[in-house]
């Protein structure tokens, strides 16, 4: 069913008053973790069109959107999200080995990004985050090129106009504004393609958001909002971001909103695609929230097991993105045993390849973070960098001594 703004169900509440709590656990160290489901009956409703155990369910309202797809179409979103995956899981390692200095895992997200990123035009253009790996293997960029700026050897590595697909944006929810300036701009171009920007639950809370929200209404931008609301905003619970589901955000600025199973290929590609019609026919914009799950950490820099218990992430193991398109496509007799491996063939070179792109990339300049902070320089900043150059000074002392 349509989960739009003006159909919305009100929020569970707990005793507490919070939207959406159900409880939580404290761990062995004494942290107190939230512990919570993700669906009760008073829950609004997914959009959603194969479920966790790989079947298929009808949707009369965005069933036509992906009507047509293909058992090899299938094989190919299965395919996105499974080489993603593998890219993902190189990246961290590489940085968890001292080669990058930081990555943010789309590991669970799977399904949202590669769903949304099928459902785009050539000519359609992304602004992302600094998470959107799965849309940026849609838009054609190398996996290798998304590892220089986290190795610290260049700011983006690709041309965003060879792709349509914007630089990594780090600063939180700025990107917003970006994409509806872009759209004002198509709308006034007389152009007939639609923009996307992806933002995160905890994104949502940033003012730049509510105010890409009022001029895109205002001025009827062909721009979709493609939340991931992956339901933590670094510790902070989604509970703590809003009082109601994020989809309704919409009704207040007056364009509709929907929530889709983020966790389902199938339905985040025909949502989107509904999303993105709607801009190009000059009806303007949406928001899409696609309830998922972040399995890993924040970042590398973050540890999830001081905020949160495992038993929700296995709740949510159990509605894996991959595992639920396999089970659909095994059962359907649309991919055989020959399929998956070779595609695990596939996602180990592709491994190995990223591997040793990332080897072969200079080390990063130290110092520079020291650079242009100042047009005409600055007596702390020189102090500071002196202060640098004796740190790293003494680990060449520490090695001439056999330390």
């Amino acid at each position: 069913m349509t989960v739009d703004s003006s159909a919305a169900r009100k929020p569970r509440r707990s005793a507490a008053g919070k939207a959406g709590t159900t409880g939580s656990s404290t761990g062995t160290t004494g942290t107190k973790r939230t512990s919570r489901t993700t669906k009760k009956s008073s829950d609004p409703e997914l959009v959603q069109l194969l479920t966790p155990e790989g079947k298929r369910v009808k949707n009369a309202e965005y069933e036509a959107y992906v009507a047509g797809i293909t058992p090899e179409e299938l094989r190919g979103l299965y395919r996105d999200m499974v080489l993603t995956r593998r890219f993902d899981a190189e990246a961290t390692a590489l940085q968890r080995q001292g080669e990058l200095g930081l990555w943010a895992s789309l590991l669970g997200q799977e399904a949202a990004q590669i769903g949304s990123g099928r459902a785009l035009n050539d000519d359609d253009y992304v602004f992302p985050t600094y998470r959107e790996h799965g849309v940026a293997w849609c838009r054609g960029v190398d996996p290798a090129n998304l590892l220089g700026m986290f190795r610290g050897v260049n700011n983006g590595g690709w041309d965003p106009n060879s792709n349509n697909f914007h630089l990594y944006t780090i600063v939180i929810g700025s990107q917003t504004l970006h994409a509806t300036g872009y759209a004002m701009g198509v709308t006034k171009d007389g152009a007939d393609s639609a923009v996307i920007a992806y933002f995160g639950d905890g994104a949502s809370s940033q003012g730049d958001v509510a105010e890409a929200f009022t001029f895109s209404a205002v001025y009827n931008a062909p721009v979709v909002f493609f939340c991931q609301n992956n339901q933590w905003a670094i510790s902070e619970p989604t509970e703590k971001q809003t009082r109601v589901p994020l989809y309704q955000r919409a009704q207040g600025f007056g364009f509709p909103g929907v929530r889709v199973d983020g966790n389902d290929v199938l339905a985040c590609l025909a949502v989107t695609k509904w999303a993105l019609e709607r801009a190009r026919n000059g009806e303007g914009p949406t928001l899409v929230e696609a309830y998922t799950y972040r399995m890993g950490a924040h970042t590398t820099s973050d540890d999830p097991t001081r905020y949160r218990g495992d038993e929700e992430r296995q709740s949510w193991e159990a509605k894996d993105p991959i595992l639920r398109l396999r089970r659909f496509l095994e059962a359907s007799d649309h991919a055989d045993e020959a399929f998956f491996t070779e595609l695990e063939a596939e996602s180990e070179a592709l491994g190995r390849r990223v591997r040793e792109a990332v080897r072969s990339m200079p080390d990063p300049d130290h110092f520079a973070i020291f650079e242009n902070v100042y047009a005409d320089g600055h007596a702390l900043v020189d102090e500071e960098r002196a202060q640098f150059a004796a740190y790293q000074a003494s680990f060449a002392d520490a090695e001439a001594e056999g330390v």
